[in-house]
């Protein structure tokens, strides 16, 4: 049999049984094609379902405040994604009808829609002939082909589209791409793959040359940044508290955090109180303050690492407008407030 062949193969009786692969419904196989971009299926098929039993259908995501989409996805992380969902299912519902588009070319007008989703969607509902190209079939093109091309690299990207469109059967198209998708979760993985009973291992070069730990290959173009964070975690007399939602636009866009001020380093307690920011902010000489974690909580990003201080400021009245205390976990908050919401005891 040829590598599809047996990777098809491969799939018919080791796939894992999940939700989104009974149907060939667009509109389910759109939302979990977008909730596990840069996520793994344990992590991810919770939200599937919490999504799918809240909006069945694109017509109900539609009509959903997006504070609601957010707080629903909150944990997942990327949360343009989730912004991109919004809008996209207003846009189906609204101006198509509810009708998803049909092609892998106008599926790519969609907000948030890129090569691989249009891909996935298009020839796993359509069976258009269109290969699916993410971290799963790099790493297995890579090892099976022994291809050093960095995978980031525009070189890369086009060369391993060219590959895996040439590999496609000529029926059964969305089988073949959710097999290799599958086929690189579960056996060819990053770390460890389970070499010893791969169906392949007659003809995979990376096993054969020993370099299944090189590959693939990838540029380190991400400069890991660090930013200083100190969150102002006011609790007044009468139990409430203030949050500030953030409007401008980057990774937290919309979401709802304590007040926020960002140093250059870490402070202490008598560099936090002197600090102007800090001054300006609370506008008032009657307050107690403590700080909640004594060592800094270091939240990764792909780009930055935020090393995080949360201060406790206990006050008879707030300088500004509050909330209740007992209502702040029903707003959307970046997963580092959600454990730190977790985490404190508000009483």
């Amino acid at each position: 049999m040829s590598f599809t062949e047996i990777l098809t193969h491969w799939y018919s009786t080791r796939k894992r049984n999940l939700p989104w692969r009974e149907i060939k419904n667009p509109y389910k196989i759109w939302l979990s094609e977008i909730i596990l971009q840069q996520t793994q299926i344990k992590q991810g098929l919770p939200y599937y379902n919490a999504f799918v039993s809240k909006y069945p259908t694109v017509f109900d995501l539609a009509k959903a405040e997006e504070e609601h989409v957010l707080k629903l996805w909150q944990g997942l992380g990327y949360y343009s994604r989730a912004r991109n969902l919004h809008s996209t299912a207003k846009y189906v519902a609204n101006e198509l009808e509810g009708e998803f588009p049909k092609t892998y070319k106008t599926l790519l007008n969609l907000k948030g829609v890129g090569d691989y989703t249009a891909s996935a969607i298009a020839s796993i509902c359509y069976d258009e002939a269109t290969a699916v190209v993410d971290g799963n079939v790099y790493r297995v093109l890579s090892r099976y082909f022994g291809i050093d091309t960095p995978i980031n690299s525009s070189q890369g990207i086009s060369y391993f589209k060219t590959l895996a469109q040439s590999l496609l059967p000529s029926t059964n198209i969305g089988d073949y791409n959710q097999a290799i998708m599958e086929f690189g979760s579960i056996q060819c993985k990053p770390k460890n793959p389970s070499c010893e009973i791969c169906p392949i291992i007659t003809s995979c070069y990376a096993l054969e040359h020993k370099t299944i730990d090189k590959l693939p290959v990838k540029i380190n173009k991400t400069k890991v940044t660090k930013k200083y964070f100190n969150f102002l975690v006011f609790i007044s007399k009468n139990q409430k508290t203030i949050l500030h939602q953030r409007t401008t636009k980057g990774i937290w866009q919309n979401l709802y955090q304590f007040p926020l001020i960002e140093t250059k380093k870490s402070l202490t307690e008598n560099e936090f109180k002197s600090n102007p920011d800090v001054t300006s902010l609370l506008k008032m000489t009657n307050y107690d303050f403590s700080l909640y974690n004594e060592k800094e909580i270091v939240h990764k990003l792909s780009h930055q690492h935020l090393h995080t201080k949360f201060w406790i400021l206990t006050v008879n009245s707030l300088p500004e407008n509050g909330y209740p205390i007992s209502k702040i976990k029903k707003f959307p908050v970046p997963i580092l407030i959600a454990k730190f919401l977790d985490d404190f005891n508000f009483s």
